[in-house]
């Protein structure tokens, strides 16, 4: 089992930062990757950004965050971040943690392959 908390969402102008952290408790050891999701009204959850602990950390971006954000995770307590620069409006959402079984090491993107969620952090981004 394990338990993950969202903290740091906010409201900011476009073009603003925020900084997003996922604390994790619990026996995170058996997760293959951990990531980030968000979710806007009326649309589908759609990945971030995902950290794949196989083959060195890999690190995997959604096309529309790259050079943007930045996933990073602290080890010595599991503790995941993801820092958003450049905000812009269609970045508006519930952003979610969630941390996966093997298939996420191949499949990231996909909401399926990730077994535990957070309750989730508003990010809203005005103009």
């Amino acid at each position: 089992e394990v338990q993950l908390e969202e903290s740091g969402g906010g409201s900011v102008q476009s073009g603003g930062s925020l900084r997003l952290s996922c604390a994790a408790s619990g026996y995170v050891v058996s997760s293959f990757c951990m990531a980030w999701f968000r979710q806007a009204p009326g649309k589908v959850r759609e990945a971030v950004a995902a950290i794949i602990y196989i083959g060195g950390n890999k690190q995997w971006y959604a096309d529309s965050v790259k050079g943007r954000f930045t996933i990073s995770q602290e080890n010595s307590n599991y503790t995941l971040f993801l820092q958003m620069n450049n905000l812009r409006r269609e970045d508006t959402a519930v952003y979610y943690c969630a941390a996966g079984g093997y298939r996420c090491t191949t499949l990231p993107e996909r909401d399926s392959v990730y077994n535990y969620w957070g309750q989730g952090t508003q990010v809203t981004v005005s103009s």
